[in-house]
């Protein structure tokens, strides 16, 4: 015969609590080692800048970008940090 194990509310708080923490850990790094990039128009909403000023801000060299393909992507640590800088 099988033994019967109860399992009390308590148990089940504890074992909830604990693959929270778990599931925190393995995504808290990952998340801190991803850059978000974001597409000029993203940026162009942040800053409430015509697409002309964000050529000149990349043209200057006061914005650095990577470009992909056609498409132009920004970190957003660069884009707060230009931000903070005005």
């Amino acid at each position: 015969m099988a033994q019967i194990e109860i399992i009390s509310k308590e148990d089940l708080l504890q074992f909830k609590n604990d693959l929270i923490q778990e599931i925190k850990a393995i995504i808290q790094p990952a998340r801190a080692e991803t850059t978000q990039w974001l597409r000029s128009r993203d940026v162009r909403k942040m800053l409430k800048i015509s697409p002309g000023t964000l050529q000149t801000l990349r043209i200057n060299g006061t914005l650095r970008f990577t470009k992909v393909g056609s498409i132009m992507f920004y970190k957003y640590e660069d884009i707060v940090r230009l931000l903070d800088s005005k």
